[in-house]
Order: structure tokens, then sequence, then C-alpha cells
């Protein structure tokens, strides 16, 4: 069998939410994917009935919707266990799945023995000693087996896209169970035959795959499956070192979404974390596919820096045109809010949502603090000074400058009053384009205010 282009996979299992080192690995299957038109599946591995659910199913087409991470193919592993039977009954007839019969507690004992002996603990094959009748013996007692790939003792090598060359020798894998004591099938097999007749071209995984696939190149060969290409890159930790942990909410794609961070800033950092390279905030997915680079990223696990990615968003925002906000502004009730407001307050958005503030500075009412009787005196002056209307792009530098010249005021002592009276905050846009966005009317109603 030959591929007749690049097809990938990303497999979800939905018993969770989507976390960033899911994404990262759907992502990296994207952009490959998009580099060269390829074709990507996404196939839910819902397989364990006990924890697999619908609304997770959801969840994940959700966050990956969200992403922009469209898919050629769906497919759910819960509607071709017969695929998965056929396959297992194609390796019981060629000798290569073989039934098993010992508990876990003995398979425990056995591997500590074998470690104790400073050899690998590896499956020592004692079931293919069993005779028929003492199988049948067994089964007469009500017990079931599960069933175990017989691997072939020879080398398992393979050329890794981001590990470079892969070697796994003889005796150091340990035939692996694909089906379990209640017949279904384990993820080893049904991964393997969904590759296979799916036709992927090439699996991007974690480095927590890699002794799988050792294993899964001797599957897809025993069932007659061309072996796509293997690429396995090393798994997130946190800005410490560690481990992400699985049940830190704090992870995962919905309540980064809920939180305000761009899918884009999502995308631009995962997409480029490990690399040695940096997102700058403009790059679109098509723009990421084009430099995508398996072979690029580093051996060390890339640590995952939630402050790097805030960085990062507030840089997508600050790039973001009216055109792809308008909608959004609309949505938060701000359909008044237009390109020139924008152009305004983007440059100090961290959050989206952060837009509705300067909305309020520029439309709304604002609070002054209270100001010392020597500032409100000030502020009486500047009032007095305002600008007739028309007002021009340079109304702040022209009154500001008349302002100085009356009060001998300058720098923090002249500005920061202003910027309190007029806006409520220290910090904000700059106030040569706000102040034209207050107008004149509300700068005087705010400078009254203040005054008291």
């Amino acid at each position: 069998m030959t591929f007749p282009g690049v097809k990938v996979r990303f497999a979800p299992s939905p018993t969770g939410r989507l976390h960033v080192g899911n994404i990262r690995v759907a992502l990296l299957n994207w952009l490959f994917a998009m580099r060269v038109g390829g074709e990507i599946i996404l196939r839910m591995d819902d397989t364990d009935e006990e924890r697999s659910t619908d609304a997770f199913e959801r969840g994940i087409v959700e966050d990956l919707t969200w992403l922009g991470l469209v898919w050629d193919v769906f497919a759910r592993q819960s509607a071709r266990m017969d695929r998965y039977e056929l396959a297992a009954g194609k390796l019981r007839a060629s000798g290569r799945l073989y039934p098993c019969w010992e508990t876990q507690e003995e398979l425990e004992l056995k591997r500590r023995i074998r470690m104790g002996q400073g050899r690998p603990p590896v499956y020592d094959r004692a079931a293919l000693a069993l005779s028929q009748d003492e199988q049948a013996a067994l089964i007469a007692q009500g017990k079931q087996p599960h069933w175990r790939f017989r691997l072939l003792d020879e080398v398992v090598a393979w050329t890794d896209l981001a590990r470079g060359d892969v070697r796994f020798e003889p005796g150091h894998l340990s035939d692996p169970v694909l089906v379990r004591e209640d017949a279904r099938p384990l993820y080893t097999l049904s991964s393997v035959v969904d590759d296979g007749e799916m036709r992927v071209s090439h699996v991007i995984r974690g480095e927590d795959h890699v002794a799988n696939t050792a294993v899964q190149i001797q599957l897809f060969q025993a069932l007659g499956f061309a072996v796509p290409d293997f690429a396995h890159l090393p798994l997130l930790v946190d800005a410490e070192g560690k481990a992400l942990s699985k049940r830190d909410e704090s992870l995962s794609i919905q309540i980064m979404r809920d939180q305000g961070t761009e899918a884009r800033a999502i995308l631009g950092y995962l997409a480029k974390l490990g690399s040695g390279l940096a997102a700058d905030g403009t790059e679109t997915l098509g723009q990421l596919a084009r430099q995508i680079d398996l072979g690029g990223f580093g051996k060390a696990s890339p640590r995952f820096d939630p402050r790097e990615l805030q960085a990062l968003n507030a840089k997508v925002l600050h790039h973001l045109s009216f055109a792809e906000v308008a909608v959004r502004l609309q949505a938060m009730g701000l359909a008044q809010a237009d390109a020139e407001f924008w152009q305004a307050v983007r440059g100090n958005l961290e959050r989206f949502a952060d837009v509705g503030i300067w909305w309020r500075v520029a439309r709304g009412a604002v609070t002054p603090p209270d100001f010392s009787a020597e500032d409100k005196a000030f502020l009486a002056q500047a009032a007095a000074l305002l600008p007739a209307t028309p007002w021009g792009p340079d109304v702040w530098k022209l009154w500001t400058g008349a302002v100085k010249d009356a009060t001998g005021r300058k720098g923090k002592a002249l500005f920061l009053p202003l910027r309190l009276a007029l806006t409520g905050e220290e910090h904000g846009p700059e106030l040569a384009v706000l102040l034209p966005l207050i107008g004149r009317e509300k700068a005087l109603e705010r400078l009254g205010a203040a005054v008291g």
C-alpha cells in the first residue's frame, strides 16, 4: 500500500476538555498538512465507554473550531469496532495474537522479579507454553484471556522527523496487550487499524509515544499496512520545568478563551514554542504553516509560560484592524465604536474586554479622584484655556502648550492631573488621540467635576 498524499490525524479522547499540550500536537498536525495541501482527520478515540461523553466531544469540536482548526474527515472509533475485530482475527490466524491469562498482580510480580535481576521488565511469554488442555481448563474456571501481539525478535528502527534516527533492540519491548478480557480493543490496535485503513501518511505526536511507535511499526506490517512517517516532539513543561498537570484548569483552551485570550495568540505561541523563534502577534495560520519545520524544534522540553502568552495576546490585539474586530465590538454593545476609536485604544489593550473601559472613558461617565486645592486651581485654569471647536488633530498639543505657558507646569505635574480629570485613569491611550473622542463638552464637564 502507498500513500496518495499527505494525510494527518488528531485523535483526542473525549474524556475531558483540550489543554495546551493537546492543542500544540493538534496545531502542528494542522500546519504540517496545510503547508502542502494535505488532508486532516479529526478522529475521536472514544472506546473508553465509562469516561467518554458527548459533552466532552462537543467541547473538543468547539475548541478546535474557535481556534480555526477545521478538518476534512471526521470519525469515531466507537463506530469502527467491527474493523478492530477483523484485524484481531487476522492476527490470531497468523499466530501473532495469542491469549494470556495472568492477573495484574501476577504480571506486576513478574515485572519486579525481572527488574531485580537487572533484566528489561518485559512479558516472559509464559502463556505461549500453555497447552490447549491447560487453556481449556482455565476457560472452564470462568477465566477469560487478554490477547497479546507477539513481536518479532528483530531491530525496529526509523528516521523520526523530529528526533532523527531511532532504534529499538530486540528483547527490550514487551508484547503489548491489544484486546482486553472483555474483548474490547486497546489503543495500540485501534490506532494502527484506523491509521492504516485511513491511509494516514504522517503521525505527529508527543515523545511519550516513542516506545508505542516501535510496537506499532511491527503491527502496521503484520496487518499489511504501509508504515507512516513519524515525528515525536518533546512534551511541554511549566515555567519552572515541571510536567504540566492535566488537572490544572488554567491550561484548558476553554478557560483561556473565557479569560479573553485570543485564538491567534494561542496558535502563534504554541506553533513556535521550542523552535527558538518567537511569534510577533501578526501571524495567521497560513503564515505559520509556511514557517513550520518539525526538525527545527529543540530536543529539550519547551516551557509553557502564561506570562509570555499574555504578552503575546496584547501584541495580537495591538495589530488587529478595525475590520477584524467590528463584529466583536457590536456583540459587546459598542455598535457606535468606529475605526478612529479602535485605532486610538487598541495599543492599550491586554484583553479584548478592556475595550469597554476605554469606551466608557470616551463616551460614558468618569469619576475623577480627589484633587488637592492646588491641582483644582490648576484644572480650573486649564478648563478656561480649552480651545473652542472645531478641533483638529493638534488640539491636545495646542491646549497643553497654552496651559504650560499660563501655569508654569510641565512634565508629570502638567499631564497627570489632566489625564486623571479627563479619564479617571493614570495610564491609557495618548490623550492627543483620546481628547478628540471625548469632545469639548464632556472634557469641560469632567474638568468642572474635578474642580468641584
